[in-house]
């Protein structure tokens, strides 16, 4: 099984680039295949333009192999040659944008059987902003105003990216809708990764916010945290 990469918004600038260097090097290091997913732009026709911007940073940051991997529609979401790419990825990032937009184009897709094919067998699956919202069991989608299902690649969880500017307002209807799961606020460029189903830690600029069982913790870049369904922390 592969580990995620949960992000809370701004990616590529600033101090994004610790989870983002932790979880290259988690994937194999700096000539692992990464394969980046423009979906969630796609709408409002800046998926070319987010896509540059994401292969340049992971450049940046020392990747020789960055492939940015076209799937903007259903159609090419259920492309097999595109579905081949993210299969042979290591390291697959989704972009941010608009959630339920991506979760739609990639449910029961060829590219997202491929995604979880690569994740069983070790690849790192990352996403920031609406691209983390949809890696959980469910997310809150702002433009519909209501909470949906996610791809549920972490059961029992829905994380509020961009926790510090205007995610925490998000907290109120998920919280009312699934007491019983955890809200994970993310500030912006900060990124949590999974060591285990239950371990996480903090890397980046800002904190994590964990809202569970009607308490609120907070972690800061380098702590870690417990996130199975007891409610232990550490």
């Amino acid at each position: 099984m592969g580990q995620l990469l949960l992000e809370g918004g701004a990616e590529f600038a600033g101090r994004m680039s610790e989870p983002d260097l932790q979880a290259i090097q988690r994937a194999g290091g700096q000539d692992v295949i990464i394969a980046i997913l423009p979906t969630a732009a796609a709408p409002d026709n800046n998926h070319e333009r987010a896509g540059r911007n994401g292969s340049k940073w992971f450049e940046s940051l020392g990747a020789a192999h960055v492939d940015v991997v076209p799937v903007i529609d259903k159609k090419s979401a259920n492309s097999a040659e595109m579905a081949a790419q993210v299969r042979a990825a290591r390291f697959i990032y989704l972009l941010g944008g608009f959630p339920g937009y991506l979760e739609q184009t990639l449910r029961d897709s060829l590219v997202w059987q491929a995604c979880l094919e690569a994740y069983e067998e070790g690849s790192l699956i990352g996403g920031s902003s609406a691209g983390a919202m949809v890696l959980c069991e469910n997310f809150y989608d702002p433009y519909a105003g209501e909470l949906r299902r996610g791809l549920n690649l972490l059961p029992n969880c829905c994380v509020l990216p961009h926790h510090n500017t205007f995610g925490r307002s998000w907290s109120k209807q998920p919280g009312r809708l699934i007491p019983n799961s955890i809200l994970i606020g993310l500030d912006e460029q900060t990124g949590i990764l999974n060591d285990s189903e239950r371990d996480w830690k903090v890397y980046g600029a800002g904190k994590a916010t964990i809202y569970r069982m009607q308490q609120v913790q907070t972690f800061a870049a380098g702590e870690a945290f417990d996130l199975d369904q007891t409610g232990v922390t550490r």
